[in-house]
């Protein structure tokens, strides 16, 4: 490839990445992850080898220690997988790219452990609406009742969408 072509290349191929990686750090506020989760996991989807973190480090321009939370999130919801590459200490990464499993991992790594948490903070208001005098406490009750029911509905209804979309 001539220098000037391999140049454009390269530039149209950094602006490509860089919408690729802005557009994943756009989804991701809708979820509340954060900006380097996004930029490392939109850096490995569009890479077309399997990446280290000090490649990613370089590239993207975060900290270790961002890189280093980012990918252990990742790799703990199934987002990306570490490559073995043959003659080479580093781990490298790659994304995995099926939305099923995506989901899947995000939903039983993020969502469920939080609907479960939920629940102590339901038995303490339950609790603490108890102790309330009897007019204010018919009417926070019934409002309580609602959310401990609400909890009931998401746990019994989340793994079986968990167990559908693993299938």
């Amino acid at each position: 490839m001539p220098e000037a072509s391999e140049a454009a290349f390269s530039k149209a191929w950094g602006s490509l990445e860089a919408e690729v990686i802005g557009l994943f750090v756009q989804l991701s506020r809708i979820i509340g992850l954060p900006r380097s989760y996004a930029e490392l996991y939109g850096l490995l989807f569009l890479s077309p080898k399997p990446l280290t973190m000090d490649e990613m480090i370089a590239r993207l321009g975060i900290s270790k220690g961002s890189a280093s939370q980012g990918l252990n999130f990742l790799r703990k919801t199934g987002a990306i997988r570490p490559v073995p590459q043959p003659n080479q200490r580093a781990t490298h990464y790659e994304a995995v790219a099926e939305l099923r499993h995506l989901a899947v991992g995000f939903l039983q790594d993020q969502i469920l452990p939080q609907i479960e948490d939920s629940q102590d903070r339901l038995r303490l208001i339950a609790g603490m609406v108890a102790k309330l005098p009897a007019r204010e406490r018919a009417q926070a009750s019934s409002k309580i009742t609602m959310l401990q029911s609400w909890g009931k509905r998401t746990r019994q209804f989340l793994p079986m969408v968990v167990e559908m979309m693993k299938s």
